[in-house]
């Protein structure tokens, strides 16, 4: 997939069983936002919990991961915050959650700092080999 292409959209189907990203937010000038991350997962504890969220390329490049040091049982949705994001207002991205030990959820949001952000639903298979890169949860606290 090119650098101008993004992954086609696909109709957003949320459940309960599935994280995703329900909003993002964005703060500060090029090259240095900070995003403000809105997540809803079906977290039980350590066991299963979203461990970070991240911002991506349409063409699967990691730009930027939030780790999340503990699971948010009693609260759902929650929103983090994170950056330096070292991208242009006008310059597309993805942001996506992760789930342990789940893996990526589809449910994600893209869009420019300029412009806003939208859900979409990416392809199962989409970047994967990310959930490899650092920087990854050492533990989880509870």
């Amino acid at each position: 997939m090119s650098e101008s292409q993004s992954p086609q959209p696909k109709p957003v189907l949320a459940t309960n069983n599935t994280a995703q990203v329900l909003k993002v937010e964005a703060t500060g000038e090029a090259n240095n936002y900070t995003f403000a991350v809105t997540v809803r997962s079906p977290d039980t504890g350590c066991d299963r919990y979203a461990d970070w969220w991240e911002v991506i390329t349409p063409s699967g490049e990691l730009l930027y991961r939030r780790v999340l040091l503990h699971s948010h049982v009693n609260e759902q949705p929650f929103r983090r915050t994170g950056g330096k994001v070292k991208i242009q207002p006008q310059q597309e991205v993805i942001v996506r959650v992760h789930m342990h030990p789940d893996g990526y959820s589809s449910m994600a949001q893209q869009g420019t700092v300029k412009d806003g952000f939208k859900a979409i639903a990416l392809p199962e298979d989409f970047a994967t080999q990310l959930a490899s890169v650092e920087p990854l949860p050492k533990n989880c606290a509870f």
